[in-house]
Formats: structure tokens, C-alpha cells, sequence
């Protein structure tokens, strides 16, 4: 990157650079159930640790729609410029994962302000509703058309912008063929540079220039998002600060 480059420019190389530098703030193997103490569930489901990683479903019938949707999240505020890298291991076939980051309310209020209406899981109320945040969905095999060209989205809300795309690398699980991975996921955002991998394969780089779709967010909550049937596990969950110096190094 020449010494000319926007800040922007920078920041996004940033982004698509490895090792990624950083000090962590958070760590969780969401082994055990007290691993989630604190947590938040939105919707009806649960959380369980059959195999010494958490797992999350829906006790709703995937015929309730939107209903039977869930999310989890993780109490902790983080700042806005971070890495996030966590174990993702598909179970059943069918439905969608996603990962909220950024997440707080639309008048910059903590996600859980009790003067924000209630969630319980459906769409509209991520997307629509009284928070913004990013969302990548990084296992999208719900309907028919999905499964036959399966991209990663990252969209960001209030609204449902689509600010990048890229191809989904994650193979169909196959009816009864039992737990697959682990998946190892990073996102990582430094200002509005977003950049998503699977395995340390890059599938898309963006820049939110913080016009258009509104301003670039900032700190906020991550959360896990489930669309039913899907049953999937989770572990090693790990946030690292993202310096502007790029001093340092991951471990």
C-alpha cells in the first residue's frame, strides 16, 4: 500500500491482510453450559453441550416460519474495530447461520436497553426493527434456490442493504451423514472495512463508506442466528481489538 493511499484504502487493506494484528478481549470455548452464562436468547430456542460445544436449535416446528427463528448473544459491547474468528460445525442439512456484529440499538442505546421493543426472533425485527448491525449469513441452504448457487451475504440494517457477496465454499450436509467440521470463520472489521473468511480463504473484502445506508457503525454486541431447522454447534470464540498502528501480532 503506497504512502498516497486514503484512509479508507489503508483500512481495507487492512482487512485482507494475515495474520491480523490485535490484543484479545474475549475468549470463550463454549464448552460447558456456564461458558454461556449471560447470554441472550431471542426466540424459542436452546442452547446444549451434547459433544463439549454448544449447540443451538429451535424447539419450534420449522411450519411456524419466521416464528421458529432464533439468536443468541453474547453480552459483551466490543469496540468497532475488531477481528472475530469462531468453530462453526453444521449438523442438520436444511436452514441458515448467520452472525450479527456491530448490533446496538438505532439511536446508539445498548442492544438490551429495556426502552427497545422486545425480540423474539423473526426477520423483520433485525432488519427493520429498532437496532442496527451487520449480518453476514455464511450457511444458507433453506429453499431450493439456495442450495443450487450458495453465496455468503453481508447486509446491513436498519434495512436490508446487501453491501458484499461472495461464494459459499461450505458443503450440503447430507441427510444422516452426522456432525461436519469445524468451519473456522473470521470476520473482521477495522472502521467500515468488513472483510469474511472460511479457513483463511478470503470470499469478500468491502468498504461501508458510511453513505447511502447510513453511517458506519460502530461498537456493539455479536449474536448468532439460527433460521430453522438448522442445528448447528459453535466453539472457540475469540475477539481480538483491531489497532490502527498494526503492531502485533494474533496468537
Amino acid at each position: 500500500m503506497s504512502k498516497g493511499a486514503s484512509r479508507q484504502e489503508r483500512e481495507l487493506d487492512l482487512t485482507r491482510s494475515g495474520p491480523v494484528p490485535g490484543r484479545l478481549l474475549y475468549e470463550n470455548s463454549l464448552a460447558r453450559p456456564e461458558d454461556a452464562e449471560g447470554f441472550v436468547m431471542e426466540g424459542d430456542g436452546v442452547a446444549t453441550f451434547p459433544r463439549g460445544r454448544m449447540r443451538l436449535e429451535s424447539i419450534r416446528s420449522p411450519e411456524d416460519g419466521q416464528a421458529a427463528n432464533i439468536v443468541y448473544w453474547c453480552p459483551v459491547t466490543f469496540p468497532g474495530r475488531i477481528v472475530i474468528r469462531w468453530d462453526f460445525y453444521p449438523v442438520h442439512a436444511e436452514g441458515l447461520a448467520m452472525m450479527f456484529f456491530a448490533a446496538a440499538g438505532s439511536g446508539g442505546e445498548d442492544l438490551f436497553d429495556p426502552r427497545l421493543p422486545a425480540r423474539n426472533g423473526p426477520y423483520d425485527e433485525y432488519r427493520y426493527g429498532s437496532m442496527n448491525a451487520y449480518h453476514i449469513s455464511y450457511f444458507r441452504k433453506s429453499r431450493p434456490e439456495e442450495r443450487r448457487l450458495q453465496t455468503c451475504n453481508l447486509r446491513k440494517s436498519r434495512g436490508f442493504h446487501l453491501l458484499a457477496q461472495g461464494a459459499d465454499p461450505l458443503p450440503a450436509v447430507p441427510p444422516g451423514s452426522g456432525l461436519w467440521g469445524p468451519y473456522r470463520m473470521q470476520i473482521v472489521k477495522s472502521g467500515g472495512a468488513l472483510s469474511f473468511s472460511m479457513d483463511d480463504i478470503q470470499l469478500f473484502s468491502c468498504m461501508d463508506t458510511g453513505s447511502g445506508y447510513g453511517p458506519v457503525l460502530g461498537e456493539g454486541k455479536i449474536g448468532f442466528r439460527q433460521m430453522a431447522p438448522l442445528i448447528a454447534e459453535y466453539a472457540n470464540l475469540r475477539v481480538y481489538e483491531l489497532p490502527e498502528s498494526g503492531e502485533g501480532e494474533l496468537g
